[in-house]
């Protein structure tokens, strides 16, 4: 039993003496590159490069129209234009057929989001990977 009050006392009186403070200053050091990874990846986000060239980037868009008629085509971006002003679109034109893709996503998950939102307003809705314009 002593040896238990002893061993408690001596762990209490070392305990008691580590808890004090210690007063100072801290010092930063890190590599120079630290901020020249940080500025491209700014750069990288933004779609340019240090000296203003664009980066291709690659991303997703949803295609909601594939058909042969370009009435159709320029119909249904209007459609989706007054239904989601803000998102991008785009026609193309691979003979014999228009398609009309929207939105810039970075990632897939984002396309698909919107790919699950437009579903009952357009009927064969598609993902695509391919370059897309980096927002700003």
């Amino acid at each position: 039993m002593k040896i238990i009050r002893y061993i408690l006392v001596l762990g209490f009186c070392f305990t008691g003496t580590l808890a004090f403070a210690q007063k100072g200053t801290v010092k930063e050091v890190k590599d120079p590159l630290i901020d020249s990874l940080i500025a491209r990846r700014i750069a990288l986000n933004k779609g340019v490069t240090k000296d203003g060239t664009p980066i291709v980037v690659y991303g997703y868009r949803v295609q909601i129209f594939f058909g042969t008629n370009r009435n159709d085509a320029y119909n249904e971006q209007a459609r989706f234009k007054s239904l989601y002003p803000e998102y991008n679109t785009y026609i193309s034109y691979t003979q014999p057929n228009y398609r009309v893709k929207i939105g810039d996503f970075r990632t897939r998950m984002e396309a698909q989001k919107m790919l699950t939102e437009l579903r009952p307003v357009f009927p064969t809705l598609f993902i695509f990977n391919e370059r897309i314009n980096p927002s700003n």
